[in-house]
């Protein structure tokens, strides 16, 4: 009613400006406001009102409803038609603007459940992973428990060899993947793998060097074994080639290749024994890291050097992850 009086008092102050035939101009925007702030129904309201108002006050006959001219059926038919076609644009655009509120508060709930089961789903994969680490490391601690009841050294040792392997297992399933479920680029997955088997040798004078290519992933099923097969070639160098040595150096490197990704682990100590078959040693480690290569399709070679030794395992780009998960 107030955009309506408005309408009339400035439809009535305007008068003079305007030609004749144009009683309904201040009336539309009325009808049109109404209907856009209240709806429909106060639409329709507003359009009786002005149209009471624009027939009375400013059709001829002026100041009376005048009945018996056509000019007026005409002029009437007219606004009714227009505010018919205002209210009802008006109402159509009200009710999308609904749906599309609506459908906003839909997809915003949608993506905050989606969120919601996105964390929980992490927080069962990070779950998942410490369950499996920590239970290879429990079973590791129970075979050393186990070797402590035995007196016979070939015994002791093979139980030592595997309870230590389990632990580093735990270990690299632990860091094989990152917080949000990613697998771990290959020279911070070595780099954490080395670094942990370095502090645990207790020995401080030997340091392990990690030069190795960014933006390289391995298949789960490849990384670990991978792993492994560092891990034994370490343990080499640290229980053979620094035998009796306070010092020395390693360094484990990674690049990729036409064919293939090459890692290599050099150390600076004595060097293989002279009388040393690769192939054939009876050695547990390098038996595990031969067979591991082989399941890998990767060719591993050990080798003497002018100072020390170099482990070497050429590996098939067919170990890379696939490209959906190479980003980090």
């Amino acid at each position: 009613m107030a955009f309506c009086i408005f309408a009339l008092w400035l439809r009535w102050v305007l008068d003079g400006a305007f030609p004749p035939g144009y009683p309904f101009l201040t009336f539309f925007p009325a009808v049109i406001l109404s209907s856009f702030l209240f709806g429909p129904r106060p639409g329709i309201l507003a359009a009786v009102l002005c149209g009471i108002f624009a027939w009375y006050v400013f059709i001829p006959p002026r100041m009376a409803f005048g009945t018996d001219s056509g000019t007026v059926t005409k002029a009437m038919l007219f606004y009714l038609g227009v505010v018919a076609v205002d209210i009802w644009l008006v109402h159509l655009m009200q009710a999308a603007n609904a749906r599309l509120n609506t459908a906003r508060e839909e997809v915003r709930l949608l993506a905050e459940e989606r969120g919601q089961l996105a964390e929980r789903a992490e927080l069962l994969f990070q779950e998942m992973q410490h369950r499996v680490g920590n239970n290879l490391q429990m079973v590791g601690a129970v075979l050393s428990l186990q070797m402590r009841t035995l007196s016979e050294p070939t015994a002791r040792k093979a139980l030592s060899d595997a309870a230590a392997r389990l632990q580093v297992i735990g270990n690299i399933q632990r860091q094989l993947y990152r917080q949000h479920g990613q697998l771990v680029p290959l020279d911070r997955f070595l780099t954490e793998v080395s670094g942990k088997i370095m502090a645990s040798s207790a020995r401080p004078g030997i340091t392990c060097h990690v030069e190795a290519e960014a933006g390289i992933i391995l298949r789960p099923d490849s990384a670990v074994p991978v792993a492994l097969i560092v891990t034994e070639a370490i343990a080499n160098a640290l229980e053979h080639g620094f035998a009796g040595r306070p010092t020395g150096r390693i360094v484990l490197c990674v690049a990729r290749r036409a064919a293939a990704i090459v890692l290599s682990v050099e150390d600076d100590g004595i060097g293989l024994p002279l009388d040393l078959d690769p192939a054939s040693t009876d050695s547990i480690g390098l038996r595990i890291s031969r067979v591991l290569s082989r399941q890998l399709g990767a060719e591993m070679a050990l080798e003497s050097r002018d100072s020390g030794a170099c482990m070497t395992l050429n590996l098939p780009l067919s170990r890379l992850a696939e490209p959906a998960q190479d980003a980090v």
